[in-house]
């Protein structure tokens, strides 16, 4: 089992950056993905971005494109997704997952979930 624990989150303005971090513990596995999704009040689960831990590959999300970077510290067994010029859509509760299924940010090929960290982005 893969636990998941978020952190980094918070409340920025407009144009600000952060940087969240997803840190696995537990027994990990060869050829796993780590996703960060995203879900405001009321609204759907969308991905943001995903990487593959063994060769690095990552794949981002269209909202995201251009301004964020997925990234990981293998030693530390921790994944970074770093946003830069946020704006208000970002507001959402970040999460990060693992699986081996596919390495695309689509929920339903990841099995282990994180708890989330609250990004606010106010204008």
């Amino acid at each position: 089992q893969v636990h998941l624990v978020e952190s980094g989150g918070g409340s920025v303005q407009t144009g600000g950056s952060l940087r969240l971090s997803c840190e696995a513990s537990g027994p990990t596995r060869n050829r796993l993905c780590i996703a960060w999704f995203r879900q405001a009040p009321g609204k759907e689960r969308e991905g943001v971005a995903a990487l593959y831990t063994d060769g690095g590959s990552t794949i981002y999300a269209p909202p995201v494109m251009g301004r964020a970077t997925i990234s990981q510290d293998k030693a530390k067994n921790t994944v970074y997704l770093e946003i830069n010029d946020l704006k208000p859509e970002d507001t959402a509760m970040y999460s990060c997952a693992a699986g081996s299924r596919a390495c695309t940010p689509a929920p339903e090929y990841y099995n282990y979930w994180g708890q989330g960290t609250q990004v606010t982005v106010s204008s």
